[in-house]
């Protein structure tokens, strides 16, 4: 009998966890009506466009925490806080063409008088286990009070260091209208948004958010979900053609050849922005390595690129100043103009090169 409560009081207390709002809500059936019939919806779940297993062949979920719990490498976490600047958003003219990176995944685009905001975290953590997946020290020098009202909020999927509830919640009044992928919008509804202020979209569909202002969805070769169920909702990348510039923005996906197509029939781009971080040989049909980056830089015919998704979160077991150092050797290697902006670091998109420094070393011993 007490065994048995104290399993009833383990359960109990799981259940209740994974009721906590912050971990969304399954799409409901009307809302499944709206993509049953995609030709990326296939056996009650959406699909990548090639086979794509969550590990590698010949890795194992037994493996892969073995080495998480009792052999994580200590150069994943950066021995000084992460070196960065503070950009006052309120304060920018309309004219001014910037983007500025916030770490991980997140950053905001101001082009031709429009303002965007791309998978915003500004929560500091990554998990919705309290303090398991913290931010580097230095990296949260903006809070949402630091973001002026948003145009338009673009989410690429719903993990957790993509889709932060505590920081959509808080920038709620901040923000005029949603893209995202197809499911997506019943988390944000269960969150407070109106069903008006949301647009899901399948890939490869064309909104026009303005007169010469587009957004393209497009592939991406990745998964979804917040709890134990995946891909219930779409993962996307998206291609944003405004007046003065066309940049791709990568979400999170492994390397494949949708990057080649989306090269011939949208590119070249002016500024390509691609995930690179968090990658391991156990998964590495999900994220990229840093080979991978490059290369599929020049299969969307990259201008310029730009790296996401590290030098934040201590998610995988690399050296956290790796992908770094390895995109920007390899980029040199080709002669591809390689951006590397220190977080908060106002980087004018009408004027290249764009900043090329090496800024990781500072904290080197």
């Amino acid at each position: 009998m007490i065994i048995l409560s104290i399993l009833l009081v383990i359960a109990t207390g799981i259940f209740l966890f994974l009721k906590r709002p912050d971990f969304g809500r399954p799409p409901s059936k009307q809302r499944m009506q709206d993509f049953i019939n995609s030709p990326n919806y296939k056996s009650n779940s959406f699909q990548n466009l090639s086979p794509t297993p969550a590990l590698t062949e010949g890795a194992s979920y037994t493996g892969v925490m073995k080495n998480f719990l009792f052999n994580r490498n200590k150069n994943r976490i950066p021995p000084a806080p992460i070196p960065s600047q503070k950009t006052d958003l309120h304060a920018l003219t309309p004219d001014e063409n910037v983007l500025v990176w916030f770490g991980h995944s997140s950053y905001f685009l101001q082009l031709d008088g429009k303002k965007f905001l791309v998978d915003p975290v500004f929560s500091g953590n990554a998990s919705p286990v309290p303090n398991s997946l913290k931010s580097f020290a230095g990296t949260d020098v903006y809070t949402t009070d630091d973001i002026p009202e948003i145009d338009y909020l673009i989410i690429t999927h719903d993990h957790w260091d993509h889709l932060d509830h505590k920081t959509i919640t808080k920038l709620k009044k901040k923000i005029r209208h949603i893209y995202t992928g197809l499911g997506v919008g019943e988390h944000l509804e269960w969150w407070g948004f109106s069903k008006a202020m949301i647009t899901e979209k399948d890939w490869n569909q064309t909104i026009e958010l303005a007169p010469g202002f587009n957004l393209i969805t497009a592939p991406a070769r990745h998964f979804s979900g917040r709890s134990f169920k995946r891909n219930i909702s779409l993962w996307s990348s998206f291609i944003l053609i405004t007046p003065s510039i066309k940049i791709y923005l990568g979400g999170d996906s492994g390397y494949d050849n949708h990057f080649r197509m989306i090269g011939h029939q949208q590119g070249p781009f002016d500024l390509v922005i691609l995930e690179c971080g968090q990658y391991n040989k156990n998964w590495k049909y999900i994220h990229m390595m840093p080979e991978e980056v490059v290369l599929a830089a020049e299969d969307l015919a990259a201008r310029n690129l730009m790296i996401v998704h590290w030098a934040k979160f201590p998610l995988s077991d690399h050296d956290w100043n790796e992908p770094g150092k390895k995109v920007a050797a390899l980029a040199a290697q080709k002669g591809l103009p390689l951006a590397t902006p220190m977080i908060g670091e106002k980087m004018d998109l009408m004027k290249t090169p764009y900043p090329m420094q090496l800024w990781w070393e500072k904290l080197e011993g």
